[in-house]
């Protein structure tokens, strides 16, 4: 059993008829939200009947670190289909954006300086026609932008939340939840932003720059040349001194929003911490501060945009006055008719226009751009607990357990186990006992494979935990943490976690067996009630019991248990040990022990302290023996009778 995998299903997992049946229980637990009133629940079901069907995204999860690096092109390559026919589109739309001035001098030199009015009509019938199929070939474009834009940040979703699932346990711990949030959600976003109209209208406007130069040198080579050169230059070296500018902007504009996040979450998260101690004041300061940096980044962008937007435009400007002036005095030598003028005015502002768009898509860009730098170093991170591509799958374990000259830190400099070897026999419960962080809890993560050690091997029935799947390691390797997690949804969802294939049968068993029978009568909808998020609405004790279910369900054959009850009343703490009495029977058990009642239970009782196992032996034996675990005891006596 995964700490990490699987998900909600099962039976009562989907709700037939949309959603339903889920605002039906909403209603009656009174939880915030209620979902789909009763009167919207038809009209809801028939817009889910219309809806077309979705392939599922490209992303199979699996257990292998990235190896594709992440580029925009990586992107838009898997949907060759609409991205074709998004590029048609803004071909076909560029194209005819530049019929207009062309028909204008025709109509100017053809149809009022020649006075023919047959063909003025036919310009201005076919200045229409290419308006409307410009519209057309927009729309077009729109369209299958916005669906490449939908595909492709749903698999990138899919594929950065595969890799946070694929993730160990040592990247979240240094890295804050807000930032990996971020990740998710904003910088998503700029791509999303980028792809759904950036994108398009970038390429639009450059081949529109590319084409209006092909008909300006057609019209006149050396008024083209003197116009353009007397402004491309100087917009160039704007340009670049944008780009430099802007590379490093956008970058700090990233990290200032992914700091935002981290503090927001955090504040939220730790609301009860905040209240209890009053300290709303200091936290909306600090906030302040966070927003203040935030503020600052796109301050620093705007200023920028500020000179590289006027100034680009003041480039424009005059180039089109010398090209009034060049052109004008080659009108009056009759070397240019009027129409042409004109139309080399038309297309030198249609040159200078995508200019002042440019802009405004280069920001969206080069945001887009610091976000899929942010994205890249996510994907390229690798777990810190791999799993090989020829591993083995663990065969179904009689549970011996072998920890072999074992060394770990979590920072290389500190270990926190030295050279330690353990041997549990199958079926036998050891309990660990020791001061706080003499690295009990880290000697249960190793057997569990949330991390690996440093120097030595952990086997189980003599297979290195290292060369086989953390999916079969993770099925026979039940973990119950000392703070038990409870996802929204509801009770049956959460027993059946591990494995959503549950039959009720075996829910019901469970539900039995460690005692939680009573919580499911009581509920409004039995199995069936929503439980709040992160499990509020029920106590301490009864997360506790749920989280045991839900390792009895999957039925692993070893158990790691960090203590379930050093923060339970008495009462609680008697209905969670019977429920761990029964969890364990059978079954190859450690125990990390804060009280000693628990210790006492154990086949064996290992005392861990100084980078090693210091005492090793049955409670009678070690009191005893007058060691270090006899001192413990006795003190945890004399509070207990003081209690």
């Amino acid at each position: 059993m995964s700490m990490f995998g699987g998900g909600f299903g099962g039976p009562g997992g989907a709700m037939p008829g949309g959603f339903s049946g889920a605002s039906r229980r909403d209603r009656q637990s009174g939880t915030p939200f209620a979902g789909i009133p009763a009167e919207l629940a038809a009209g809801v079901a028939r817009l889910e009947s219309a809806e077309p069907p979705h392939d599922p995204p490209h992303e199979p999860f699996h257990q292998q670190p990235e190896d594709r690096r992440l580029t925009l092109w990586s992107l838009l390559i898997n949907r060759p289909g609409v991205l074709a026919a998004a590029a048609v589109a803004v071909l076909a739309e560029a194209l005819l954006l530049q019929a207009g001035p062309l028909l204008v001098q025709i109509g100017i030199d053809h149809g009022i300086v020649a006075r023919d009015v047959a063909v003025l009509v036919t310009a201005a019938v076919a200045f229409l026609a290419a308006v409307g199929l410009t519209a057309v070939a927009s729309g077009v474009r729109i369209r299958q932008s916005g669906r490449l834009a939908a595909y492709v940040t749903r698999d990138l979703r899919v594929r950065v939340f595969s890799h946070l699932q694929r993730l160990s346990l040592d990247f979240y711990t240094r890295e804050k939840a807000g930032v990996t949030m971020t990740r998710m959600t904003s910088d998503v976003e700029a791509l999303q932003q980028l792809l759904q109209e950036g994108f398009a209208q970038f390429l639009i406007q450059g081949l529109t720059m590319v084409v209006v130069t092909a008909v300006l040198v057609h019209y006149d080579a050396e008024l083209a040349a003197i116009t353009l050169l007397l402004v491309v230059p100087a917009l160039a070296a704007l340009s670049i001194w944008f780009r430099r500018a802007a590379d490093h902007g956008y970058h700090r504009q990233r990290d200032a929003i992914a700091a935002l996040f981290s503090h927001l979450s955090e504040s939220l998260y730790g609301v009860r911490v905040i209240t209890a101690h009053n300290q709303q004041r200091r936290s909306v300061t600090d906030h302040r501060e966070v927003v203040g940096r935030y503020r600052d980044a796109n301050d620093h962008t705007g200023r920028i945009n500020a000179i590289y937007g006027p100034g680009s435009s003041v480039i424009g400007l005059l180039g089109l006055a010398a090209l009034l002036l060049i052109g004008g005095r080659m009108v009056l030598r009759g070397e240019l008719t009027i129409g042409e003028l004109t139309a080399f005015v038309l297309y030198l502002n249609a040159f200078f226009q995508p200019v002042q768009q440019l802009v405004q898509l280069y920001t969206n860009y080069q945001q887009a751009r610091a976000a899929l730098g942010k994205l890249r170093g996510l994907l390229g991170t690798a777990p810190g607990v791999p799993e090989r591509v020829d591993a083995a799958i663990l065969p179904l374990a009689s549970g011996g357990i072998e920890l072999r000259e074992v060394s770990f830190g979590y920072d290389p400099e500190r270990p926190v186990l030295r050279d330690v070897t353990l041997r549990i026999e199958p079926g036998e419960t050891v309990a660990c006992v020791g001061p706080t962080g003499a690295g009990k809890s880290t000697l249960a993560k190793l057997v569990a494979r949330l991390y690996d050690p440093d120097r030595g091997a952990v086997l189980i029935d003599g297979h290195d935990l290292r060369d086989v799947t953390l999916d079969s390691l993770h099925r026979q390797v039940g973990v119950v943490p000392q703070e038990p997690f409870l996802f929204a949804g509801t009770l049956r969802d959460n027993i059946a976690f591990a494995r959503p294939d549950a039959s009720p049968a075996e829910i019901d068993a469970a539900v039995d067996a460690v005692g939680l029978r009573d919580l499911v009568d009581r509920s409004p909808d039995g199995l069936d009630t929503i439980l709040h998020e992160r499990g509020q609405s029920v106590s301490s004790g009864e997360r506790q019991l749920i989280a045991l279910a839900r390792v009895f369900v999957a039925a692993p054959r070893v158990v790691v248990l960090d203590e379930a009850t050093s923060s339970l009343d008495l009462r609680s703490e008697l209905r969670v040990e019977a429920a761990v009495q029964r969890l364990l029977e059978g079954r190859t058990a450690i125990l990390v022990a804060h009280r000693l009642s628990t210790a006492r239970r154990a086949d064996r009782v290992i005392v861990v302290g100084d980078g090693g196992i210091l005492e090793s032996g049955t409670h009678d034996e070690l009191v005893a023996a007058g060691g270090r675990y006899a001192s413990m005891y006795a003190t945890w006596e004399s509070h207990a009778a003081r209690g």
